[in-house]
């Protein structure tokens, strides 16, 4: 039954309709009311961050380009911070805490070079606590992005990131409880790179061997003997071999720290994916006007990728998908941020 809009009673009887507006009466305060039931268009940020383009938008709102871009920017600009989505909705203790960090650098008015966007991805549950755009990336960007972190209460218990110059000195700073763990596959490609691997045989068995005795181990105790086996059988007193050898030692603990937590990856391969697709929609974009537009649209973007359920994951992944990563951390679906315009809750619940 319908309500009555003045006094909230279902003694209501419907009287008729226009453009899609019912007409009702209550019989028990004597008031008519109208009630619009016809179906609310999608917001326009939220078609514009999956890859609308404001022409295509306009063809469909019956406005012009420079309208729907207008409507789409006072929207973003009045979605809440990612952050204080976090702060206000989630539970910290249903993140797992395995972090993965990395950079995506924006094109930006006034600036010469692309400046870098910082985000982290929590492993288990693919939601995403905080991200913040810097004008450079350096311990003090790493710093206050953790710092961010920390005054949200999330505690991380590994980070895994690439091998970023100030990273890991931020992080012993705000969180000198958690491990790094550096992605594998970028620390590779250099061996690879280094050693010309994919057009020069010459030293095709010891980066195989190096690969096979090393990084292709599950058991931390056999990592050390991996390691000598490669520098006495494959270096052949080649100094440069022995330096890469030597070097994966002196670095060992941060390489393999993912053998000491449950489902630590050793990549930043799922973060990459996510990379991939924001490089998708800014290649169409081709840069912002300003510093705070990069961040307003980064941030609805963002608050974008945590409400839209998840739909391509794979393997040990695949029960996510159908779900809203904000689902896995929020602490009460009632809480769902259903204001922010244009969000809904999917329908289904998940198991934590």
């Amino acid at each position: 039954m319908v309500k009555c809009a003045e006094c909230k009673s279902s003694k209501t009887i419907k009287k008729g309709s226009r453009n899609g507006k019912n007409r009702y009466f209550c019989k028990k305060c004597g008031v008519w009311f109208w009630i619009d039931h016809r179906r609310k268009d999608q917001a326009l940020w939220i078609s514009h961050v999956d890859g609308a383009p404001f022409r295509k938008l306009g063809d469909q709102q019956e406005l012009s380009g420079k309208q729907v871009f207008k409507k789409v920017v006072a929207e973003i600009n009045a979605l809440p911070w990612n952050w204080q989505l976090t702060k206000l909705l989630c539970n910290m203790l249903l993140f797992c805490g395995i972090l993965v960090i990395d950079g995506k650098y924006i094109a930006v008015k006034g600036f010469e070079a692309k400046i870098p966007f910082i985000w982290g991805i929590d492993y288990l549950t693919h939601d995403i606590p905080h991200g913040d755009l810097f004008t450079v990336e350096d311990e003090a960007a790493f710093s206050q992005f953790f710092g961010k972190l920390k005054d949200l209460g999330y505690q991380p218990r590994i980070v895994i990131a690439d091998d970023r110059q100030g990273l890991k000195q931020a992080l012993n700073k705000v969180f000198p409880y958690a491990k790094l763990q550096l992605c594998h596959v970028h620390f590779v490609e250099n061996i690879r790179q280094l050693l010309n691997i994919r057009t020069d045989e010459k030293y095709h068995h010891f980066f195989n061997s190096l690969i096979a005795h090393v990084f292709k181990v599950k058991k931390e105790s056999k990592i050390t003997k991996g390691l000598m086996h490669v520098f006495y059988k494959r270096t052949y007193g080649n100094r440069m071999l022995q330096n890469i050898v030597t070097g994966i030692k002196h670095r060992q603990t941060e390489l393999f720290n993912y053998l000491q937590i449950k489902n630590c990856p050793n990549n930043t391969n799922l973060i990459e994916l996510y990379n991939s697709h924001l490089q998708a929609r800014l290649k169409s974009i081709k840069g912002f006007q300003s510093f705070d537009s990069a961040n307003r649209w980064l941030n609805g973007y963002l608050i974008r990728r945590r409400t839209k359920p998840l739909t391509d994951c794979k393997t040990k992944f695949k029960k996510l998908n159908g779900f809203a990563s904000l689902q896995f951390t929020i602490a009460d679906p009632k809480l769902w941020p259903t204001e922010i315009s244009g969000i809904k809750l999917p329908k289904q619940e998940p198991k934590r």
